[in-house]
């Protein structure tokens, strides 16, 4: 964490918070925080947790600042079930969805809205990719690009596409390899 933190200040990134111990987070979280050119915050973070342990250089957690928690909470709790997603901290100004191996937060805060971001889900057959879009469409929200295979991509690449509240393009694939 401190050798993540000092790389970046030294290559000229904005400190977010010096390496330290964050125990609002847990008893033994330790991070570095850094400021990307957008000014979304990247932290190196360590702890020790019973409930599932990650190998080094994955993506822990992810925060995407939205406008409306509670509209992103409605979304992604209808594309749940068929992006292995569930809720985790559900709380006025944020909602955590938890994954197989990660999470992200749908955060409201004073920092600028997170933009153009893609979020793409695994999925175990094709069947899965049809449901997530006829669920999203059903509940309302637009579509982005219908179920079909995409061999732009790869051979077999199969996926669909919507737009969450905040316009980002969320997509179930099933690359079937």
């Amino acid at each position: 964490m401190d050798a993540f933190w000092r790389a970046g200040i030294d290559a000229g990134y904005r400190d977010d918070g010096a390496p330290g111990p964050r125990t609002v987070y847990g008893p033994d979280y330790y991070g570095g925080f850094l400021l990307d050119p957008d000014g979304n915050s990247a932290e190196a973070v360590h702890t020790e947790r019973e409930d599932r342990v990650l190998p080094d250089g994955c993506i822990d957690h992810l925060w995407i600042r939205v406008r409306d928690p509670a509209a992103s909470r409605r979304f992604y709790t209808t594309i749940a079930p068929h992006a292995g997603l569930r809720i985790g901290v559900d709380e006025p100004v944020r909602v955590q969805m938890v994954g197989e191996e990660f999470s992200f937060s749908l955060i409201h805060d004073e920092r600028p809205l997170t933009e153009h971001v893609h979020l793409a889900f695994p999925a175990r057959d094709d069947a899965t990719v049809r449901a997530f879009h006829a669920a999203a469409l059903a509940a309302g929200y637009e579509d982005h690009g219908s179920p079909g295979e995409r061999a732009v991509y790869h051979p077999g690449y199969y996926g669909a596409f919507v737009l969450d509240p905040d316009g980002h393009n969320v997509e179930v694939v099933n690359h079937n390899r």
